[in-house]
């Protein structure tokens, strides 16, 4: 069974991701060093935090990281993890892994903060994660930030709550979620289901 792994670098939700990667068919662990990192056939950022401490937490890593990244391991970032795949935050000072090109910035004031609860995916680029998964259909969202790329043509989804916003990018073997699948009832877990599918392919 192909092992996944969920980096832990002080945000919550691990455990519920976990349990969702392991229904999804992945051998998933949470860890915390360079080593479980370096044998990993799948990683996982999670998040529900904050962009400074966990830039900050991931700068021990980053070199490691970035190097299994771009030999082709899997890569999945939810929340905060899709955030950190770019430069940097209006949340806070310090560095992401600047895989992409962009920032993440604040939703409007206009819109209680922060976004919480059920909406629409809004699908602008078909991917192999989001196969079978149709136009308008429901997901969980927690959060007050969301990434704006510089290059649009990583961006698979968007939703709309104040602004219309990317929900998820993918590119190579790079993939981010703005919501949260481990939240998202069966729909989510056919989206991890597709996660692992690429993964053992």
């Amino acid at each position: 069974m192909a092992k996944a792994v969920i980096f832990d670098y002080g945000v919550g939700n691990l455990l519920s991701l976990k349990t969702a990667l392991e229904k999804a068919g992945l051998d998933a662990s949470i860890e915390t060093t360079t080593k479980e990192l370096t044998t990993a056939d799948a990683i996982a950022l999670p998040g529900v935090g904050a962009f400074t401490p966990a830039a900050s937490k991931l700068d021990s890593v980053k070199e490691i990281l970035v190097d299994k990244i771009q030999s082709g391991t899997p890569l999945l970032g939810i929340c905060l993890g899709l955030q950190l795949f770019f430069e940097t935050s209006e949340e806070g000072p310090g560095n992401g892994l600047s895989l992409f090109k962009g920032k993440n910035v604040q939703l409007p004031s206009t819109v209680k903060v922060p976004h919480m609860g059920w909406n629409t995916l809004n699908i602008v680029k078909e991917n192999e994660l989001f196969d079978g998964i149709v136009e308008g259909s429901y997901v969980y969202f927690v959060h007050s930030l969301y990434p704006v790329p510089v290059d649009k043509k990583i961006v698979c989804t968007q939703t709309v709550y104040g602004t219309t916003f990317t929900s998820a990018v993918a590119s190579r073997n790079i993939y981010g979620t703005q919501f949260h699948p481990e939240k998202s009832g069966d729909l989510g877990l056919k989206i991890l289901k597709n996660f692992a599918q690429i993964v053992v392919r």
